[in-house]
């Protein structure tokens, strides 16, 4: 007797089509790191993180998963990631976004995005770091180009859209020395990105 799919599983999971179509990019992304081992990269190269892990208490239900115009959430962020950066990674659960791409997993689980943020930076190869939550859907690929050309422009830790006068750390291009800031605020037990901004320089737009 053929193995049985969990229906709540399967109900949350995307098209088959679309699992074979991030497959592909996966092999195509290992194929890309696997010479970036022997190769190194520019040094104004920029890497692409969706963060993906978290619990979407709010909504009952994974919201990677979610569908909008035909597609997840997921696949459209990877979308956006990649058409700004070149290279996409998910920080997530590795068993979970598997047939998705390389998944990068919380080193402090449980902490909120800003322990994604900081696994994301913590193993990051580049400088500079376009880091984006998953349920963005209609970010334009243009704001994100525009993200990454002020953060070669200047030395600041981080480059956030401001709109409104409200910074949005969860669409931001990060320098990798982040990593040292977010984590002592996560062994503080402090998880809140905005507080550690008045210890690092901005550029904000």
């Amino acid at each position: 007797m053929g193995e049985q799919t969990d229906p709540a599983r399967r109900s949350i999971l995307p098209p088959a089509s679309e699992i074979d179509e991030w497959q592909s990019k996966k092999y195509a992304q290992d194929r890309e790191d696997e010479d970036a081992c022997v190769y190194h990269r520019r040094v104004d190269s920029v890497s692409g993180f969706v963060l993906a892990g978290g619990q979407s208490s709010r909504m009952g239900r994974d919201k990677a998963f979610m569908q909008l115009r035909g597609r997840t959430l997921l696949a459209h962020a990877l979308q956006s990631a990649m058409a700004a950066t070149g290279s996409v990674q998910i920080v997530g659960s590795a068993e979970k976004f598997a047939a998705f791409g390389s998944a990068v997993e919380d080193i402090y689980p449980g902490q909120g995005p800003l322990a994604g943020i900081h696994a994301a930076l913590a193993g990051t190869r580049t400088e500079l770091n376009l880091i984006m939550a998953v349920d963005m859907p209609f970010l334009e690929t243009e704001l994100l180009n525009y993200l990454v050309v002020q953060a070669r422009r200047t030395s600041a830790m981080l480059a956030v859209p401001a709109p409104g006068g409200r910074l949005q750390p969860l669409c931001a291009v990060y320098r990798r020395a982040f990593a040292e800031v977010a984590e002592r605020s996560l062994r503080a037990g402090e998880n809140k990105i905005d507080r550690l901004f008045s210890e690092v320089e901005l550029s904000a737009r």
